[in-house]
């Protein structure tokens, strides 16, 4: 049936030199992506000018003949205005902006030296007679169909309604189960001039192309409005709901402009076990940081230049992908657009940009928390950043060896307590459950307090200084 983002998606369519604590370098272990979120909604918008490409990802997991859409458009989208995508194009997006986990190794303190690892590592056609009622019913209700087309698997309807109850009442009837309390919503929709894009699975299409998922939907249009309506999609709903936005342009980071625009912590040590417990202390961390903002805040996941990532938990976007999505402004440039290439380890100039930014947006929301649809802006701002958790795997040789060894004991007492106190913070969990699975680890901060006769919370050796603690 209608999932609710996708039923209104939200569319609108000492020698040793320490590491910067904001480089941007390591070598990628992990992901957090869409998939650690139930029912998470994804959307990709392309966005130059007043021209606009979303491309809505399903997430729908029923029978084909289960699905339907309803979203609000501001316009009469034309059949070239719609299109179905590949289907891996938005888990590619996804996988790139992900944020990630990396790692370093401390070296041996009585070489001098530090030792890092890098890596990086559609056509007109009138629609099945059974999806549609009588012409006079249509009348009656004051509903009108404005379009019709056959896209890929969906038959596609664009509509228009004098009156919200009207609009809700035939689209019940033919067969799109709209949500008790949805008039008002719609009502609002309707009197700001927008019409309603609607679309079923054609089954036999679907068969015939031996399709196994649905593909992405796209739709492309100009609005001066930079808008994603997701009001229709909180009538009713079951609990929050997930939202990731993949917004692309061609001018720089992209925020919401009615709500607050708010980094997610990053670039954090987190204690070596959250390596096998990756997506439990992502899915707890934003959550806590939700909790934070009183669940009132889009939070910002990742923003960089296409061509190059660092460490890269995918390969960039190819230009033909890019394209797909609606990037339209490479071919407007003439002459070769480059090939996006990973930045090898993070060292020297990074290749040159493909002149697309790619903003990642992550937000958790209901009809209380978020009751406007989200305005966006796409701003000048061109820093790079990205969600980035950091292990940093402890040298744990013979501390009696030298002088140098014997310090960095007792930096590591105060390290892995500010660590522990960190994730605390970050996530909400128990401090003493932390230590615990610290301890389970080998790295009990007791026990290695006691061996360097230290206290965890004592500060003062250059270890401490070395790591800005």
């Amino acid at each position: 049936m209608i999932r609710t983002l996708l039923a209104a998606m939200a569319l609108a369519a000492t020698g040793l030199s320490a590491p910067n604590a904001a480089a941007f370098c390591g070598f990628y272990v992990a992901k957090a992506d869409t998939s650690l979120f139930n029912d998470a909604s994804r959307v990709a918008i392309a966005r130059d000018g007043d021209r606009t490409v979303v491309t809505m990802a399903s997430d729908y997991r029923g029978e084909p003949k289960e699905f339907a859409m309803v979203i609000p458009v501001p316009t009469v989208l034309e059949e070239g205005q719609i299109n179905v995508a590949s289907p891996g194009l938005i888990d590619h997006l996804d996988d790139y902006t992900a944020p990630r986990l990396v790692e370093y190794r401390d070296p041996d303190p009585c070489e001098e030296q530090r030792i890092y690892v890098t890596g990086t590592r559609a056509n007109r056609a009138p629609l099945p007679a059974p999806m549609l009622e009588s012409m006079t019913m249509d009348q009656s209700l004051g509903v009108t169909i404005e379009a019709e087309y056959e896209v890929g698997e969906y038959d596609i309807l664009i509509l228009s309604a004098e009156e919200s109850s009207g609009l809700i009442r035939w689209l019940n009837l033919n067969g799109y189960k709209i949500p008790d309390g949805a008039e008002e919503t719609v009502g609002a929709y309707l009197r700001r001039g927008m019409k309603f894009f609607v679309a079923k699975v054609n089954l036999e299409r679907h068969a015939d192309e031996g399709k196994t998922e649905l593909r992405p939907i796209q739709v492309a249009y100009e609005d001066e409005d930079f808008m994603l309506p997701i009001r229709l999609g909180t009538v009713n709903a079951d609990g929050k709901q997930e939202l990731f936005v993949f917004a692309l342009s061609r001018k720089g980071r992209v925020e919401t402009t009615n709500y607050r625009t708010v980094k997610l912590p990053s670039n954090m040590d987190v204690p070596i076990f959250v390596e096998d417990a990756f997506g439990e202390f992502y899915r707890d961390m934003f959550r806590h940081q939700v909790e934070k903002e009183n669940g009132k805040a889009v939070f910002l996941e990742y923003a960089w230049d296409m061509n190059w990532c660092d460490p890269c938990a995918a390969d960039p976007l190819s230009p033909e992908q890019l394209r797909e999505l609606g990037v339209m402004w490479l071919e407007e440039r003439g002459g070769d657009v480059p090939t996006p290439m990973p930045r090898p380890g993070g060292r020297g100039a990074p290749p040159q940009a493909v002149d697309v930014f790619v903003t990642r947006l992550h937000l958790r929301y209901d009809a209380q928390s978020f009751p406007e649809d989200l305005t966006f802006q796409a701003t000048g701002d061109r820093e790079n950043y990205q969600g980035r958790y950091v292990l940093r795997h402890p040298w744990l040789g013979d501390f009696n060896k030298c002088e140098a060894a014997g310090e960095y004991r007792e930096g590591l007492v105060r390290r892995w307590e500010a660590d522990a106190k960190e994730l605390a913070n970050l996530t909400g969990w128990e401090l003493d459950d932390i230590k615990a699975r610290m301890a389970d680890m080998g790295h009990d901060i007791d026990a290695l307090a006691k061996a360097a006769n230290v206290k965890p919370n004592a500060k003062g050796s250059w270890w401490d200084r070395l790591w800005g603690r």
